[in-house]
């Protein structure tokens, strides 16, 4: 059973991997045998990343390339296909959020969050698609939310992208599970990394941040998760085990969208 999980031999490209819930997912697949291949925006997160990886002693291979330029994508596809190999594991992590009232956010800024979040994996899966096809298997991860169910103030843009990236996962999955590609989401609930710190500070009258107190009280296992806790259902969907499995969205939220909340009083 345990060869089910194993990805010895396979190569997976993680969008967006220097760091936080990308990294902790690369890390993950790597101990798990994969050789791990990721992307960002800028040459210094790229450095980043490769420096992070090499400190937990793993070879990766990292390459700046903007996923919303759909030639920049095919150019790099081609290159890891010749200097590492055919992608067998994507993971469409790289993503942004903008937190802004709808009434107040400029049409320009929804569009870029919905090139991002949506577009952009719609351009790198449209890229590795056709080599799973000719190698006869893939997977593809694609990071949703749990704003790919709820809503909440400020964030009509990201709910709108990551909605619309729940329903791209099912229709990769409906067309191209015939070829032995399954496609999934996962869905993290509120994690800790150094952009949600400041979500968690103790307060000067030493209690919690409010934000941290009312996720704390939505959230049946009454704690923020860890990246790493992130990495073994990645590793499950990337991974033979679930080779049934196609067109999920798996909510790694430590029970948030199971639970209505306490009653108040």
């Amino acid at each position: 059973m345990a060869n089910s999980f194993s990805l010895e031999g396979k190569v997976a490209l993680i969008t967006g991997a220097s760091y936080g819930i990308g990294f902790a997912i690369a890390t993950a697949m790597a101990e798990a045998g994969a050789t791990i291949v990721f992307n960002d925006i800028k040459q210094e997160l790229v450095d980043k990343g490769l420096a992070a990886y090499k400190e937990k002693g793993i070879e990766a291979k990292g390459y700046v390339c903007d996923v919303t330029d759909e030639d920049a994508v095919n150019a790099l596809v081609a290159q890891i296909e010749k200097e590492v190999g055919v992608i067998d594991i994507l993971v469409n992590n790289a993503g942004i959020i903008k937190r802004i009232p709808m009434i107040e956010m400029s049409a320009k800024d929804f569009r870029q969050v919905i090139d991002v979040d949506l577009n952009a994996p719609f351009i790198v899966s449209k890229a590795v698609i056709p080599s799973m096809i000719k190698k006869g298997h893939g997977k593809i991860i694609n990071i949703c939310s749990m704003m790919s169910e709820l809503g909440r103030e400020t964030v009509s843009a990201y709910a709108a992208a990551k909605g619309g990236l729940k329903m791209l996962t099912r229709n990769i999955c409906s067309e191209y599970g015939q070829y032995n590609i399954q496609c999934n989401g996962i869905g993290p609930g509120y994690i800790v990394t150094p952009q949600t710190a400041p979500l968690r500070e103790i307060q000067p009258d030493g209690s919690k941040h409010p934000f941290d107190q009312f996720i704390c009280a939505k959230t049946p296992a009454n704690r923020w998760l860890q990246p790493e806790e992130l990495g073994g259902p990645a590793v499950f969907l990337a991974s033979e085990a679930s080779n049934g499995v196609n067109g999920h969205i798996l909510y790694v939220d430590g029970g948030i969208l199971a639970y209505i909340g306490k009653q108040p009083g």
